[in-house]
């Protein structure tokens, strides 16, 4: 929720406005009408929601919420409202809102020793930041390079297959999210999401995160918003150490005692009594690691597939009818989902409008793919994540990181499908549901570098996942014409929507070793940028709450 300066406000939900017209002015029209008061009685207004309704193509319209500060007593406004209408119809649009906002303890002294984040992708930065905040100067390690460097080592990989396992799309600063579309949706209610969507304006996002249905902030963009808040870090005293590679942890009687680090120039020990493992998802080695050491680790389910691509246009069409020649409307998206006949759940996820699919492997030998779309979401391409489910019971090993080695199966023989040089195996979606292997491109040419080679998707797939996608394709066509198309093409393989391994931590955060807090997707208690900025926050808050 956004902050108001003393007072409630009256939320109002479910304003119509046409995609033509849309002007702030209709808004305050628009709630001078739903609070049957003039204009001059509204003292401020923000645009706190904004979407697509798109369910009928002859009438694809916004929208849109907005939080109105008044000139008068709010209550008296709703109790003639209800006089005038029934209060449950009044309910469902107006709502009284008293508004909060987060606000950082402040704790009474300072920790001895410096805390440890290992990580810095969405949880790690916003765990330090709000350390950093606090006056507890973090030390954060993260494997990678910062965004520069990363950027011109991911670059060159996409141009020339030249891998390194510790800076790429995965590792360096800014985490996975760096090179993706920057999605920031999020189903979780908590008024802490909105503080950081206001922090992300802060170091450089565009406002309208802040209200759009489904915000997002591009590739670009959102190297620049890491830098800015690294750089705030480092004003406040802490310090974040590239290049450096958790390898140890020392503990005595199942209390942390110090950390190990790894750089070019070799190991060196580092005292710390808080580690904060904040990951990431790929991170195999160092839940490897963790495993050694005796902290619990559990197998969890994740999904496993491949990219699809599209059309922008053709996707445009189909959901926006012939509004999607306003240029104002944007890029189109979609999100399908259905169940198979022996209930497997096939669907999409990650899905960029207007971008291209990128190579995103960890491991040296391994082939993952990913999406990535910049903020104009202006290419000639639409591509999302298509999923099949994948259980534990898939595995068929009771050890905590069967899921990693499930993963590392498929990946390594897309690998050796796309001749061992990081190109992909593809295939066109009419040429997969006939179980035949492409020979050439229709409309829809690949965006994935360093590029594909036509294979047969049943050879870097488990059988049940190719069924799944061949019963699944033609439902999800009837959910959105043209997701069929018999030129679309598949890339593989997708194998790193979320963790497969979930640390196990108490309600306190904390594991069974003390001092060290599992945190965000990696530890598998978050699932995109939002929801893992979030776990950073409450893991920090739990920190700084032990000096209060």
């Amino acid at each position: 929720m956004q902050s108001w300066e003393g007072g409630s406000v009256l939320r109002i939900n479910n304003i119509k406005v046409n995609i033509d017209s849309f002007a702030n002015e209709y808004l305050y029209s628009s709630a001078c009408s739903a609070l049957n008061i003039s204009q001059d009685k509204i003292k401020s207004l923000k645009l706190v929601k904004k979407s697509i309704d798109a369910r009928k193509k002859n009438d694809v319209h916004y929208v849109c919420s907005v939080d109105v500060a008044l000139d008068c007593d709010e209550d008296s406004v709703l109790k003639l409202l209800e006089q005038k209408h029934k209060a449950a119809n009044i309910a469902a649009n107006i709502k009284k809102l008293v508004p909060s906002s987060f606000e950082l303890a402040k704790p009474r002294r300072l920790p001895d020793v410096r805390p440890v984040v290992c990580g810095f992708g969405p949880a790690g930065m916003f765990c330090a930041l709000m350390l950093a905040r606090a006056g507890f100067r973090p030390i954060v390690l993260e494997r990678g390079g910062d965004v520069d460097s990363r950027t011109e080592a991911v670059e060159r990989f996409f141009k020339t297959g030249i891998f390194s396992e510790n800076t790429n799309v995965q590792f360096g600063e800014g985490g996975a999210g760096t090179f993706s579309d920057g999605k920031l949706t999020c189903g979780i209610n908590d008024e802490r999401m909105s503080y950081i969507l206001s922090q992300l304006v802060h170091f450089g996002a565009d406002e309208d995160i802040m209200y759009m249905a489904k915000p997002h902030i591009g590739t670009d963009v959102l190297r620049r918003v890491v830098k800015n808040l690294r750089k705030e870090i480092e004003s406040f005293g802490g310090e974040v150490r590239f290049n450096t590679k958790l390898c140890d942890i020392k503990t005595d009687a199942d209390t942390l005692k110090a950390v190990v680090c790894q750089t070019s120039d070799g190991e060196y020990e580092l005292l710390c009594d808080t580690l904060i493992m904040a990951i990431g998802h790929s991170a195999r080695d160092t839940f490897s690691l963790l495993y050694e050491k005796g902290l619990e680790l559990l197998q969890k389910p994740f999904s496993i597939g491949v990219r699809i691509e599209h059309l922008q246009s053709m996707i445009n069409q189909s959901q926006y009818g012939e509004k999607y020649k306003n240029g104002e409307i944007g890029a189109a998206d979609y999100k399908l989902s259905c169940k198979t006949g022996d209930g497997r759940g096939v669907y999409t996820f990650c899905m960029c409008p207007g971008g291209s699919v990128v190579a995103a492997a960890s491991e040296s030998g391994g082939v993952v793919t990913n999406g990535m779309s910049l903020r104009a979401r202006d290419g000639k391409n639409a591509n999302a994540a298509l999923l099949c489910d994948v259980r534990t019971s898939d595995f068929r090993s009771e050890h905590p990181l069967a899921g990693i080695e499930f993963q590392r199966i498929w990946e390594q023989k897309a690998y050796i499908l796309g001749q061992k040089s990081y190109k992909a195996p593809a295939n066109l979606v009419g040429d997969f549901l006939q179980k035949c292997v492409s020979s050439s491109f229709g409309s829809v040419l690949p965006t994935y570098m360093p590029g594909v080679i036509f294979a047969s998707l049943d050879e870097c797939l488990p059988d049940f996942v190719c069924n799944a996608f061949r019963e699944a394709i033609p439902m999800l066509d009837s959910r959105m014409r043209g997701f069929a198309s018999a030129d679309a093409v598949m890339t593989g393989v997708e194998t790193r929507s979320s963790s497969p391994v979930r640390i196990v931590r108490n309600e306190k955060y904390e594991s069974v070793k003390k001092g060290i807090f599992p945190c965000g997707e990696g530890a598998g208690y978050a699932g995109g940028i939002m929801s893992a900025a979030l776990d950073g926050i409450k893991v920090a808050c739990e920190i700084i709450g032990r000096f209060e």
